[in-house]
């Protein structure tokens, strides 16, 4: 077994999804498997584990010049089955007991639509290789992100910004468990705009924890400030 694997399989079966009470019991009442470490070893291929660490390498080296790129971690995200549990809506405020230190409803922007896909129904876990750790890249607003050049967000043939959506994030702040990203909690404050989404009445799309709470928010396009950050995702086939 490789490095990359086993460190990732270490992470993967203490993360949230697995060691974080209430974030399991959300897993087991979707009909989702325990993600052990006997799981995740029979699960996955091992193709499929050196093309998520060839990804996640290349995420690491092609964002290396970004702002803040040194706060990133990356590794492998799970994202689970949306049929069974659609981490694009908000969770059941039970659900966030164990993350926040009390049962707290999610709050969503009655404005926003259901959101993009970028892992379909069908598979229980699927792998993508992605920012796991509490901040992302600083690299401009929503607006500055879309119109930017595709090279610029290219990783392996795959644009980059296809992944920056609702559902990755809202699985991030689940996997993270006690720790969640884009937290007042953490040294600094930040939240996750998703450029892969279009925008709703004008307004663009972002994921924060702020006052004790999940939020999935509306804001300018054009609000580029510090604290806005994004994820560069790839999944992995």
């Amino acid at each position: 077994m490789t490095g990359f694997r086993a460190e990732q399989i270490d992470l993967l079966a203490g993360s949230g999804w697995a060691d974080c009470p209430s974030v399991a019991a959300l897993v087991a009442s979707a009909g989702l498997p325990q993600l052990s470490r006997a799981y995740l070893e029979s699960t996955f291929t091992t193709p499929q584990w050196d093309a998520a660490e060839a990804a996640v390498t290349a995420l690491r080296v092609h964002f290396a010049a970004a702002r803040f790129a040194e706060e990133v971690e990356y590794g492998v995200l799970l994202v689970p089955d949306p049929a069974k549990l659609d981490t694009r809506a908000p969770q059941p405020a039970e659900a966030r007991k164990d993350q926040l230190g009390e049962a707290a409803a999610d709050v969503v922007d009655s404005r926003l639509p259901a959101g993009t896909l970028g892992i379909p129904p069908g598979t229980d876990w699927s792998m993508v290789a992605a920012v796991t750790g509490p901040y992302g890249l600083a690299m401009g607003s929503h607006q500055r992100v879309v119109e930017g050049p595709e090279e610029a967000f290219t990783v392996l043939g795959t644009d980059t910004r296809l992944g920056m959506l609702r559902q990755f994030w809202g699985a991030r702040v689940l996997q993270a468990g006690h720790q969640p990203p884009d937290c007042e909690a953490n040294d600094h404050w930040t939240f996750t705009l998703f450029p892969g989404e279009p925008l709703t009445d004008g307004s663009a799309e972002s994921g924060t924890v702020l006052k004790g709470k999940v939020r999935f928010r509306l804001g300018k396009p054009d609000r580029g400030i510090g604290p806005a950050r994004v994820a560069p995702a790839i999944v992995v086939q």
